[in-house]
């Protein structure tokens, strides 16, 4: 599987903070960057799985000289044990034969539920604590990038998300150079946890872009929030503000 030295690593989530993402990462306005996307199908069947395949879609930046710059590997989700199997088929994939391993960035939006220190939700040490970053490997120029805005999790961080806790141990093993940027996705409905909770999202594309030479637009943010919140039947005017 032919990718770029830069690679971004997104877990096509069923709230959407994938597909968030995608869909506000662009080039930059005077790059000659173009898009070339391309699905992918990874058979399982060495780990016992024969029905159900490792699928998603890669997006590469290409250059004028047809040389990718930044791959976005999109992956299905998937339910355990299939979720860690895939994952680790995928980094199989893209790390094979090479000498030197490419760049990741890997985001993720958790449930702050399940993000737990000291039998502790993470949101609740600090005011500041809804976007941390892991790094993993060796120090790269986002995990540089991220020092300097971002702060890393407790030691004592308890993962209680099955496709982040994958994703960390096998890129782990495989010694990538790996930063994984954690935001949480709050369990209220209100106008301040989704004012909050955009922000976030907006953060870690920034922070994204800012690593791979592309554009993240806010404006391109579609997040799609569920409308269960009525009262009368009529819909709260703040949920308008999220599409």
């Amino acid at each position: 599987m032919k990718v770029a030295e830069k690679i971004v690593f997104l877990w096509n989530d069923p709230h959407g903070f994938a597909t968030a993402i995608i869909g506000a990462l662009n080039p930059n306005l005077n790059s000659s960057l173009r898009i070339l996307e391309e699905p992918f199908e990874l058979p399982l069947d060495k780990y016992g799985i024969g029905d159900v395949s490792a699928s998603g879609k890669i997006i590469h930046f290409v250059d004028e000289n047809g040389v990718f710059q930044v791959s976005v590997l999109l992956l299905q989700s998937y339910e355990p044990p299939t979720t860690a199997c895939a994952i680790n088929e995928l980094l199989d994939q893209i790390t094979r034969g090479l000498s030197t391993l490419p760049t990741v960035v890997a985001p993720f939006l958790v449930a702050a539920s399940k993000l737990k220190f000291q039998n502790r939700s993470l949101a609740s040490r600090s005011e500041n604590a809804n976007l941390c970053y892991v790094q993993l490997g060796p120090e790269t120029g986002i995990s540089k990038l991220c020092a300097s805005r971002i702060q890393r999790p407790p030691p004592l961080l308890q993962i209680h998300y099955e496709p982040l806790s994958c994703f960390l141990q096998l890129a782990r093993v495989l010694r990538m150079p790996t930063t994984v940027l954690i935001g949480q996705r709050s369990t209220a409905i209100s106008n301040k946890a989704l004012e909050e909770e955009l922000q976030v999202i907006h953060e870690i594309g920034e922070l994204v872009a800012s690593s791979t030479g592309l554009c993240f637009s806010r404006d391109g943010i579609k997040w799609n929030v569920p409308k269960t919140s009525k009262e009368g039947g009529e819909e709260k005017p703040w949920l308008s503000l999220y599409g």
